[in-house]
């Protein structure tokens, strides 16, 4: 029973992520039709290598583990796990056309202040960071909550730098 919440938990999840790659991939091409660009591709790989190793990581500790039932804190995990996700939306949602897992600047424009954004200059990231806490501990992955936000916020700290000044540029243009 619990194997096929695993299988069904991740397979979920990495269907999300899926379609995400998709829809950046969608809204890269208008925003590059809109005269966009993207800064900062050089840290991508390492973001992606960060996820994947994320999702193989959390599955060869469960698989190390091989429990026979749901951890004690499964309830309130999966429920900020959900919150997350409709978090994760609304910030996709707000963003429209602009969001994406690169950074693309469209110059002259500004920074979107509406949403989640207007209380946290970089929601999305926040998200991603606690999703990597909550995701693991669903299935008792104590090992890999801990690693991989840490990771994610190395990385995170080069991203982040190099979004701002590219936002600062691009917004200076105006």
């Amino acid at each position: 029973m619990i194997d096929a919440w695993v299988a069904f938990g991740f397979g979920a999840v990495v269907a999300q992520r899926v379609w995400e790659l998709r829809l950046a991939r969608s809204n890269a091409g208008r925003i590059r039709r809109a005269g966009g660009y993207e800064v900062g591709a050089s840290h991508y790989p390492a973001i992606v290598a960060l996820h994947v190793c994320f999702f193989a990581g959390a599955l060869l500790e469960y698989g190390l583990r091989t429990p026979d039932r749901l951890p004690p804190w499964f309830a309130t995990t999966l429920a900020a796990f959900l919150l997350l996700q409709a978090a994760r939306l609304w910030c996709i949602r707000t963003l429209g056309m602009y969001w994406n897992t690169r950074i693309f600047v469209v110059p002259g424009m500004r920074p979107i202040r509406r949403g989640p954004y207007r209380w946290l200059r970089h929601p999305n990231y926040a998200i991603v960071t606690l999703e990597f806490v909550c995701f693991p501990l669903l299935f008792g992955c104590v090992f890999a909550a801990l690693l991989f936000p840490l990771l994610n916020l190395l990385v995170l700290r080069r991203r982040i730098a190099v979004e701002e000044r590219a936002l600062l540029a691009a917004s200076a243009r105006i």
